[in-house]
């Protein structure tokens, strides 16, 4: 299958993702709900590591087999997992708290937070193609919140925004942590993603331990099956994606907006399932992300 067809069956899944996330947290204990699925990914690749060690004649290849790793290369994934973990907990509060066709496009937005990470951190300038996308991201970033205000949700005033962006810009950082290590560091993509879900389940053990002790009275927690579902979906959408970027000729500036399109997924859901208001104006602010995205992605090239 070619990358570009991976690309785009890999945002299929990321947009299911997205809706069983909304749906696993819609009226639930968030941290409990972050825990179940952590485990639900890290009992996916604990037996792909033992597999790794004591049998990998057994595993399909060398694309699931796991490295062995020093007491450093521990240490990274255990760090690319925090990042991503907090990244995860403010994402999942905003959205139990927010409509999914507001919450998904911030989420999509993270090439703008990407580049003007380079930008302050890494001293990069960027070409004129790419301040166009900046510029047309915050553009529709702007009628994404008079749409919202349609709602009662006043972007500058409401906390649950907050929430979205800084894990919009976290995940940035998580991202281009992931640059390093698949690029720089020497890792190989399986052995990331299986010991980063692992590592996710201590970093997210301290809130549910938080939950368990002082919030089960205010939020209750109900167990749904859209909740293994999360990690399943992430986990299968992870794998076409890095299964992508691995083949020959694969370009990272077309895989990355490509996959972004599990927005229109996210939007059409929000819709169907749960009637979410303003639909048309919140249409046209997404095809302006999307175009500032995609303007960002190639000029990147």
């Amino acid at each position: 299958m070619s990358w570009i067809l991976l690309s785009l069956f890999s945002a299929v899944f990321l947009g299911l993702y997205e809706i069983a996330k909304k749906e696993s947290l819609r009226g639930n204990a968030v941290p409990v709900v972050l825990l179940l699925n952590v485990l639900t990914a890290a009992s996916v690749y604990v037996p792909v590591i033992l597999l790794s060690r004591l049998s990998p004649e057994l595993l399909p290849g060398s694309l699931l087999r796991v490295d062995e790793l020093s007491l450093g290369g521990h240490l990274m994934l255990a760090g690319k997992s925090l990042l991503a973990g907090s990244s995860w907990v403010f994402a999942s509060f905003a959205l139990k708290h927010l409509p999914v066709s507001i919450a998904a496009p911030i989420r999509a937005s993270s090439p703008f937070v990407t580049i003007l990470a380079a930008v302050l951190v890494l001293g990069e300038r960027p070409t004129v193609w790419q301040w166009l996308g900046v510029g047309v991201v915050l553009i529709s970033f702007y009628a994404f919140s008079l749409a919202g205000r349609r709602e009662g949700i006043v972007f500058h005033r409401d906390r649950w925004v907050y929430c979205m962006v800084m894990a919009t810009v976290l995940g940035a950082g998580s991202s281009l942590y992931d640059k390093f290590l698949l690029a720089d560091g020497g890792f190989r993509a399986a052995t990331v993603q299986a010991w980063f879900s692992v590592y996710l389940v201590p970093v997210m053990l301290p809130l549910a331990v938080w939950w368990w002790r002082l919030g089960r009275a205010s939020s209750p927690f109900e167990w749904r099956w859209s909740i293994p579902a999360i990690a399943l979906l992430l986990l299968v959408s992870d794998f076409l994606y890095f299964h992508g970027i691995e083949q020959s000729g694969a370009l990272i500036s077309v895989i990355s907006p490509l996959r972004r399109t599990s927005v229109v997924i996210a939007f059409v859901a929000g819709i169907r399932m749960y009637g979410e208001q303003n639909w048309r104006a919140k249409a046209v602010c997404i095809v302006g992300l999307m175009a500032g995205v995609l303007i960002i992605s190639v000029a990147g090239r």
